[in-house]
């Protein structure tokens, strides 16, 4: 893990971080026995060889797999990409069995931009939110960076919604009840892709599940500060991965928001949004701001801050108090937005005559 801190003017002593909140008693030791090799951060340098490692030591379940002995039912689709780009993969999934148009998940996977895929989210997005909440869901592989900068993962995320959205009657889902949601990088693409549908008069969201959303390029907030060298994220991960994706338009005064959704000065029209991030973790501060900045745009926004947690903290600690509260309110939130919408969890909506 990196403990370089803000670069000091010349001439003027370097003003170390701000002491960083403590982390929750059980989530603590979690960290400290994943070593430091685990929080070593990810520099230019090194970041073909992260993601490598990644590629071969990330889960990648087989469509069997995603069946689970017969309780989901799985398709990989491959649909037109943006203009003059690839095709793009949907992991397309549904509790067995469910027929006439079910709500969607479309979802996009984390790992910071430059890692990750559309496979390994699956298994626990099935068992806690399309089973129990009669979803579908569809994990997009979005190309990585910095193979492909912006806007290519955002738009292969974008001719991906546009497609299902178009096609949602063979897909047997609803074309009205559609959340789009993401963690960590893929809360980041969810944020801009729900700014980039309303700017371009595309597919309507009924909600935004972010889960600690990475949405700001500039790394200025006093969260990124003060937890310099601590937790699995740093600032020069950060900074790296933002690099990755944005290329020569890294730190440019004119980015536009769909690059980094916390440039956005008009989050009015977007659909209510869920945000949740650790008190101890780079994003904290901005992931606030983006909450705050809905609701002074007259949006809906419901957020949660939990205490103690770093950034990932529910991968690697899974069997934690704060991990199931955090998994709970996130349950509680998709229910009572599908039920708001007419949707019953547990119930699948009639065809309609």
């Amino acid at each position: 893990m990196s403990d370089r801190h803000t670069p000091a003017r010349p001439g003027r002593v370097p003003t170390p971080p701000p002491a960083a909140p403590p982390f929750d008693p059980e989530l603590g030791p979690v960290l400290d026995a994943l070593g430091r090799a685990s929080w070593e951060s990810i520099t230019p340098d090194n970041l073909p060889a992260r993601q490598e490692r990644d590629a071969t030591a990330r889960p990648r379940p087989t469509v069997e797999d995603l069946r689970a002995d017969g309780r989901f039912e799985v398709t990989e689709l491959s649909v037109p990409g943006p203009p003059g780009a690839p095709d793009v993969t949907l992991v397309s999934a549904r509790p067995a069995g469910a027929v006439g148009p079910l709500p969607l998940l479309y979802y996009m996977h984390g790992g910071a931009m430059v890692m990750g895929n559309a496979w390994s989210v699956l298994p626990r997005i099935l068992d806690e939110w399309a089973l129990p909440l009669n979803l579908a869901v569809i994990s997009v592989e979005y190309r990585l960076a910095p193979r492909a900068q912006y806007p290519a993962p955002l738009e292969d995320c974008y001719a991906g919604l546009v497609w299902a959205t178009e096609h949602a009657a063979d897909l047997g889902v609803d074309a009205d009840r559609v959340v789009i949601g993401g963690k960590s990088a893929g809360g980041g693409l969810a944020a801009a892709l729900a700014l980039l549908s309303r700017d371009r008069g595309g597919p309507g969201a009924l909600g935004q599940l972010l889960l600690c959303p990475m949405l700001d390029d500039r790394d200025t907030t006093f969260s990124c500060r003060q937890m310099t060298g601590t937790g699995l994220w740093d600032l020069t991960s950060n900074a790296t991965a933002w690099r990755a994706l944005l290329g020569d338009r890294y730190g440019a005064a004119d980015l536009p928001p769909y690059a980094a959704p916390a440039r956005a000065t008009d989050l009015s029209g977007l659909p209510p949004a869920y945000i949740d991030v650790g008190s101890a973790e780079m994003f904290r501060d901005q992931d606030m701001a983006y909450a705050n900045a809905i609701w002074q745009a007259g949006g809906q926004a419901e957020l949660h801050v939990w205490s103690g947690a770093y950034h990932g903290f529910d991968g690697i600690a899974p069997r934690a108090a704060v991990t199931r509260d955090a998994r709970d309110a996130r349950t509680r939130w998709l229910r009572r937005l599908l039920t708001q919408s007419g949707h019953v969890p547990g119930q699948v909506r009639p065809d309609p005559v």
